[in-house]
């Protein structure tokens, strides 16, 4: 059986009275993500690691920040669209390890429920979706509240 393995990274500029998706669950908080779509870094960066594995470019080849198709779309319909390529191309999901970085908003109660969307979503079992979250301790981009980032590991496996 051949396995692959995927890497992804997003990133997303925070803003006063933006809506902050993440995992596919909203956030309740004074700053929101800013993006073409729904801004959800998570997500978008499941998305980059499962195209990366199955090599097949990323995110942006596919949902191009400059197609009206995608503006303001919900992430999670991007996500189905991904695991369906990834199934149509021979692969199915071994398992995802995610971290989620940002000073604020605390998340850690909404993890559970991202886990159950992400899971929903993309037609999987929860215990196959890790994710994780951290502060940068106020340094850097995410440590002044000017963006939030996530990073996605995961393997594909050979149907």
């Amino acid at each position: 059986m051949s396995i692959r393995i995927g890497f992804g990274y997003d990133v997303h500029k925070l803003k006063i009275n933006e809506e902050l998706y993440i995992g596919g669950v909203k956030i309740i908080h004074d700053k929101g993500s800013v993006g073409h779509s729904d801004g959800d870094v998570l997500i978008h960066a499941i998305c980059d690691a499962m195209f990366g594995a199955a090599n097949m470019r990323d995110i942006g080849f596919h949902f191009p920040d400059t197609s009206n198709d995608f503006k303001n779309i919900d992430s999670k319909i991007l996500l189905r669209r991904t695991v369906k390529m990834i199934y149509d191309s021979g692969y199915k999901i071994g398992n995802i390890d995610t971290t989620i970085v940002l000073q604020r908003p605390k998340i850690k109660n909404y993890i559970p429920e991202m886990k159950r969307t992400l899971a929903k979503t993309m037609n999987i079992h929860e215990n196959k979706i890790s994710v994780k979250a951290t502060t940068t301790e106020m340094l850097g981009f995410e440590g002044r509240e000017e963006g939030i980032s996530a990073y996605a590991t995961l393997i594909l496996n050979e149907k």
